[in-house]
């Protein structure tokens, strides 16, 4: 198929590569910056575009890959087209892209960075569209990128994405204030590599209820008190700490 990327950003760069790489035609790579455009469009042989008016019409497919607070006025803007233009956002309904006659949505499940190589095919792909027709060529293309490709309403999206938040974002927040801890004491990072990997593999065969440890799970006050008297000069690391431990207290059977 023939298709038009709008955006240039870390969800873009990988899509485009990964449609690329699946013998697709990218026509146009569209940035306000004209330059990031020209980055991005280098790799996929395609023709960097700085102004909407720009975009071809004559496309297959278009994907919006921009931040979720600027799809609304970027799709306002927008030329007329009859190709499918969707949208790669967990949080945004599908309706914000309803002035098109073809839409829907193409949200790739993964943290990206464009400096990171990552292997599209166990990426999971959801999607959802305004038609048969349309679901179908989207899971379609899905399938050419990712082994697990499925239909997924607004409400179903938003959630993941929630879960998502919590399950990523959240979890590197913690590795931040983990590292000011044993900043605090000249250690590296990296002694809790190990520690990271495992708990992120048990989790892959265990739920996360059984395979929760640690003091909180085990209802060990003495070294919860300890920990947070050691904490009490840096409020934000102590709060967290104490809220995390009730928390995990609360839900231990």
């Amino acid at each position: 198929m023939d298709i038009v990327i709008i955006g240039s950003g870390n969800v873009a760069t990988h899509l485009a590569k990964a449609l690329y790489a699946a013998k697709h035609s990218i026509r146009q790579i569209y940035s306000r910056n004209v330059d990031n455009a020209k980055v991005l469009a280098d790799v996929v042989e395609a023709e960097p575009v700085c102004a909407v008016q720009q975009i071809d019409t004559g496309a297959d497919l278009y994907f919006i890959s921009v931040k979720d607070d600027v799809i609304s006025e970027l799709v306002s803007h927008m030329p007329d087209v009859n190709g499918i233009v969707v949208h790669t956002a967990g949080s945004v309904s599908m309706t914000v892209l309803s002035r098109f006659k073809n839409h829907g949505v193409f949200y790739p499940f993964q943290t990206f960075t464009k400096e990171t190589e990552v292997d599209f095919s166990a990426i999971p792909v959801l999607v959802e569209s305004n038609s048969e027709s349309n679901t179908t060529t989207l899971l379609n293309t899905g399938k050419q990128l990712s082994n697990k490709v499925m239909k997924a309403g607004s409400e179903q999206r938003r959630d993941l994405h929630i879960a998502a938040v919590y399950a990523c974002n959240f979890v590197n927040y913690m590795y931040h204030l983990a590292d000011d801890v044993l900043k605090k004491s000249n250690l590296s990072f990296e002694l809790l590599h190990p520690l990271i990997l495992e708990t992120a593999t048990k989790v892959q065969k265990a739920s996360p209820v059984k395979a929760q440890t640690g003091p909180a799970a085990r209802k060990d006050y003495q070294v919860i008190e300890k920990h947070l008297e050691t904490l009490k000069a840096d409020a934000e690391l102590h709060d967290v700490y104490n809220m995390l431990t009730n928390n995990i207290i609360g839900r231990v059977k």
